[in-house]
């Protein structure tokens, strides 16, 4: 066995505002520990200057990556920021940490990029000036997905708490962990949070990180059925969640559909949370945040699953976001919508096939088959916004991740191809995906409609 994975899962399932993971909570953590970075050597330059490259500069102000920047250098948290004046962060730069302008943020034309050689294609260069202009002090960073960040220079994820020891139960593959569970005769997810509950120093601190979890998760639900009328940029798009969920209830409604009906409309509440800058979780990252979610509070709602049945859940579905992330990736700029929306369905084909009594082995395959048919799923939002196609993809997502868990329970049998197969796969799509289908507001849906590019 190679290095035993371990991420843990509250870093995977990041609370933070919305509307992309990459391209908002990614980049204010990184502006925070450049913030950060330039104080520990005692540095107080006269500007700051921040250059967004890739598709940070192609889609960075559909997605509001100036306001995060902004607000990182300012010291603020993902999980712990007004989302209120984030939205509104020009009114909040007066006394900052040092005198900031908004031209300090730099858009770079998406042309630059083309001839550019990226460690990433979300990198951003910080940059500490003294009066001069002169530099004194740089780095670079790459938003790489879901939230996580890496200077350039590093393979390792930053901000992470230092490295943790080899887990109880280590694993690599997905294979492994499959051979891993039935050797200890255990479910995914318990084998999983057992691993999690010796990183975070005992089951109640890791069971206390999964509640706030599971509990923002519910709550963007709640905000998102409860709202009305349009979401911002331009696009005029309605909030539907509502009365999608008002339909999923009705008398009259097809019953054998209602449950994919109801998480549908839960997957919509969510993914317009995120659309409009709300705060939502990672799973695994902001523009397919509603899939997981959705499945996971329809059936917990439905068949009144405990707390450590929910917190199971939540551990199956993260194991497999980890192996993607692990070994391919969930940047949409990276790899398309298959390492986002694709991911999160697999995530919740597992842990959905375990709580309807799925082995380790139907588990795999549920994800496998989730996965396997998202490949060449292509990212390029109208407008770079987290709107159109992502709020309907996601309600897809949910129902692809119902059929995957079905199949795999009911198919007879071990699937042809494994979860780590296809994951090789995917990756290998995405490396052969041309740059225009992969967020940058070039290619595909972006560009077949009549709205101006970003």
């Amino acid at each position: 066995m190679s290095t035993p994975i371990t991420t843990r899962l509250t870093d995977l399932y990041r609370i933070g505002p919305g509307p992309s993971s990459s391209h908002t909570v990614g980049p204010m953590r990184a502006a925070r520990m450049f913030r950060e970075a330039c104080e520990a050597h005692g540095l107080r330059p006269a500007r700051v200057r921040v250059e967004l490259k890739g598709s940070l500069s192609a889609t960075g102000h559909g997605h509001g990556t100036d306001r995060a920047v902004l607000a990182g250098l300012l010291g603020w948290h993902p999980d712990t920021c007004d989302v209120d004046a984030l939205l509104d962060i020009d009114a909040h730069l007066d006394g900052a940490w040092v005198p900031l302008a908004r031209e300090d943020v730099v858009f770079l034309p998406y042309r630059a990029y083309r001839d550019e050689v990226l460690p990433h294609p979300n990198t951003m260069e910080c940059r500490a000036l003294d009066e001069d202009g002169e530099t004194i002090f740089e780095q670079t960073w790459c938003s790489v997905g879901g939230g996580f960040v890496r200077l350039a220079d590093s393979d390792e994820e930053e901000d992470l708490g230092g490295p943790l020891p080899p887990p109880p139960y280590p694993y690599t593959t997905g294979e492994e962990l499959v051979t891993a569970a039935v050797a200890a005769e255990m479910r995914i997810g318990d084998l999983v949070l057992a691993n999690e509950e010796a990183w975070a120093g005992g089951a109640a601190e890791a069971a206390a990180g999964l509640d706030r979890v599971w509990e923002a998760m519910r709550a963007c639900i709640r905000r998102g059925l409860a709202q009305h009328g349009s979401l911002p940029g331009g696009l005029g798009m309605q909030r539907r969640a509502a009365e999608l969920h008002a339909r999923s209830d009705a008398a009259d409604f097809d019953a054998g559909y209602a449950h994919i009906a109801r998480a549908q409309a839960y997957a919509f509440a969510v993914n317009e949370e995120n659309a409009a800058g709300g705060l939502v979780v990672t799973a695994p990252t902001n523009g397919a945040a509603g899939i997981v979610p959705a499945v996971l509070v329809e059936v917990a709602e439905r068949l009144e699953l405990d707390r450590r049945a929910v917190h199971r859940a939540l551990a199956t579905a993260g194991a497999f976001g980890i192996l993607i992330k692990t070994h391919a990736s969930l940047s949409g700029a990276e790899v398309g919508c298959q390492g986002e929306v694709g991911s999160a369905t697999a995530m919740a084909a597992a842990a959905l096939c375990e709580i309807l009594g799925g082995s380790p082995g139907h588990v795999e395959n549920a994800a496998e088959i989730a996965m396997e048919h998202n490949l060449g799923l292509t990212c390029d939002p109208l407008k770079g916004l987290v709107q159109a196609p992502c709020i309907e993809r996601n309600a897809m997502g949910v129902a692809k991740a119902w059929s995957a868990a079905q199949l795999a329970l009911h198919a007879g049998g071990q699937g042809l191809i494994s979860f780590d197969r296809v994951i090789q796969v995917m990756k290998r799509t995405g490396d052969d995906m041309r740059r225009e289908y992969k967020e940058t507001g070039e290619g595909g849906l972006a560009v077949a409609v009549n709205v101006p590019e970003c």
